[in-house]
């Protein structure tokens, strides 16, 4: 029985450029090789699934952007005569395999280093995450106050305002939180409301916001309310 859970790679190429062209790849050493162990793009270009005359436009192209020549022609047409490397074409397989295999060591590496491959794809989930809330603010931890389950975290923003975030402890470790650092806090567009004179509404005062209208984008069933703060900065909601 297979096994639901399949094994996953980190896996890779290596390409170099000169002047902004590719200049070697795998494909490239491969037909490079063939024609250095066949002696004749012929025969290398049948080897490597490609035509002749692919052939020998790739070996132009990399003949072009190489310092010297890594082939010679040998006279004798399309089915005589033949194709050999130089010695500097020879050099460059050689180099191109190390790096190959300084690629790979580097793969090997990053798998050893973040654990199993299971890991290794939630940390790249992780690192290539988008954030999806509509007002993101940068601020500086004014003052944490710690609980035996969750801390309370007063973050500063530009123009004097503040805002207030419960937080478990777990998270204030994992995160670095310290008071002094400099944090990001992200507020959905959808929890926030909007309302005057809030201060004789008997509401928490911990994140009221004062700010001006500064525009309004009505839909067929919401509308996005947009405030400008002291600070300078915006804070948005959707309200029906």
């Amino acid at each position: 029985m297979n096994s639901s859970r399949q094994k996953m790679e980190v896996a890779g190429t290596v390409s170099l450029y000169k002047e902004e062209q590719e200049y070697l790849g795998d494909d490239r050493i491969r037909l490079l090789e063939m024609i250095d162990e066949h002696g004749s793009i012929t025969k290398a270009a049948k080897a490597v699934g490609i035509s002749y005359k692919t052939a020998w436009d790739t070996m132009d192209a990399i003949n072009n952007l190489s310092d010297k020549p890594l082939f010679i022609r040998m006279a004798g047409g399309k089915s005589g005569g033949g194709t050999r490397l130089t010695d500097e074409g020879r050099e460059i397989i050689n180099k191109y395999r190390v790096i190959r295999e300084e690629h790979e060591k580097f793969l090997a590496n990053i798998t050893k280093r973040v654990g199993s491959a299971q890991e290794l794809y939630k940390f790249i989930k992780r690192i290539s995450m988008k954030v999806s809330a509509r007002n993101i603010f940068s601020g500086t931890i004014a003052r944490l106050t710690r609980g035996a389950v969750n801390s309370e975290v007063v973050i500063s923003l530009k123009g004097g305002d503040s805002l207030v975030s419960v937080v478990t402890n777990e998270s204030v470790e994992g995160l670095g939180l310290r008071e002094g650092s400099e944090v990001y806090a992200l507020v959905k567009a959808s929890s926030v409301l909007i309302g005057k004179n809030l201060e004789e509404s008997g509401l928490s005062s911990g994140n009221i916001l004062a700010g001006r209208i500064i525009s309004l984008v009505e839909g067929a069933v919401n509308t996005e309310v947009t405030l400008e703060l002291s600070g300078g900065s915006t804070i948005s909601a959707v309200i029906t």
